[in-house]
Formats: structure tokens, sequence, C-alpha cells
């Protein structure tokens, strides 16, 4: 991992930690360099519990999220993020955010891009399948010698994962990769933690990295794999040898 670039992109503020914070945390703990961009802070629709207090306002949401996830973000050691501010529900994309995701690609030249699941099929959240084909349409794009940005050259083909989403059954979710995240599992549930509008998931995804090391040891066989996170693999694995 070390040396390695990572692009993290999430649809909305606590994303990322729910679904990849363990991994998130490990990359960046064995020397890896990851950036990390929040699309919306999710105060249209994934803010209830806040809208529900007395007063709420769409400003005072906004901003009870960013400090929740700006919180989360420190507990796994993330310093390079970015917040774009976008409406959800839905998440919609234009030509000129098109350009700025193709230019961010190009600028951190990610090894790995991690973002939502590409099948598309996460039956609660459109938002989420919306982010994933637009990402990873950009990626194409910035891969693309022909989309010119001066000083911003063409990347190379990088690895693209996907999150495992809420409802893994109901969404036809199939694991492509597992991450142990056994050394970093108390980082992700601190993180999670941090997450008051949403505090009825902090239970589930608890239980979801346990569930996810029993399948990580069973198929490795290495039995001190105790927690993990899975992944979806856009592309198929490419290597010298079967592994």
């Amino acid at each position: 991992m070390e040396g390695k670039k990572m692009l993290v992109v999430s649809a909305h503020a606590a994303d990322y930690v729910w679904r990849a914070g363990g991994t998130i945390a490990k990359y960046i703990k064995n020397g890896a360099e990851v950036h990390l961009v929040v699309l919306s802070f999710g105060g249209r629709g994934e803010s209830n519990d806040l809208w529900k207090q007395p007063g709420a306002t769409a400003e005072s949401v906004k901003a009870a999220r960013r400090a929740e996830t700006q919180a989360a973000a420190e507990i796994l050691g993330l310093r390079n993020i970015e917040f774009w501010d976008l409406r959800d529900y839905p998440i919609q994309t234009d030509e000129a955010l098109d350009e700025r995701m193709v230019r961010k690609i190009r600028t951190v030249c990610p090894d790995i891009i991690l973002t939502h699941d590409h099948n598309g099929k996460d039956v609660l959240n459109p938002d989420h399948n919306y982010v994933s084909q637009w990402v990873f349409r950009c990626s194409i794009m910035a891969n693309s010698a022909g989309v010119r940005m001066e000083g911003l050259p063409s990347t190379r083909q990088m690895r693209l994962f996907g999150f495992e989403p809420h409802q893994t059954e109901l969404s036809g979710f199939v694991p492509g990769s597992f991450v142990d995240i056994t050394g970093t599992y108390e980082q992700k549930v601190a993180a999670m933690k941090c997450f008051k509008a949403q505090s009825h998931l902090i239970q589930y995804y608890t239980d979801r990295a346990f569930l996810r090391g029993n399948h990580a040891r069973r198929i490795s066989g290495n039995q001190s794999y105790r927690y993990a996170e899975c992944f979806s693999n856009f592309f198929p694995i490419v290597g010298e040898e079967l592994y």
C-alpha cells in the first residue's frame, strides 16, 4: 500500500465511512495517499434525525453534517478532503461537473478509485447508482488522450472498486474483493459514532464488518481476519498468475 494513491468519491457525507472506513484507514496507516471527494452533505435525504430537531433549517442541517464528517475523517486519518456541496435527492451533474471530476482524477492520478457499487441496483438510494455510473464515466474520460486539458495529461487505467450497498441482498450485490480491517476496525467504529444524524446505521455496519470478517476467514483460511469490508470489482483482476 505504501506509495499508492487512492481517490474516494462519496455521494453523501457518511457513505465512505459506513462502507469503506476501515479500508481507507488501513491504506493511510500503511503509507498510501488518500483523497476524498464528498459530493453532498445528504441534507435532504440522509439527515432525518436532524430535521426532527426544533428549529432545524437547511443551513443548520448542513453545518451538522459537515461537522460530523470532518470529525469522522479526522479519526480515519484523512487530510485531503473536498466538499462539493451538491444538492442530494437527487444528485445531478452537468458538463461542468464532468470536467471538474476529470480534472480531479487527473490531478490525483489514482491507482485506485473507490466509489459506489457499479451494478446500479441500490434499491434504497438512486443517488448511489447515479454517482457510480458518473464516476466510472469520468474515469474513462480521464484516461482518454482525446479529452484535452492543458497541463493535465490523460491518466493510465486505474482499478475501480464499488462500496457494498446498504441492504446488500435486496440490492443484488456480489462481493468481488475482501479487505481485512481488523487493525483499523476500532477506528471505523469510532468514526461511525460521529454520525448522530444516522445513528441507526452504526450497529448495522458493525455487524456487517463482523459478517464479512467471517467470510474473509473462510475464503482465505487466514484465521487472524476478524473484521472485513468487501467491494465489487469494476474490472477483472489481471496479473502474472491466478491469485
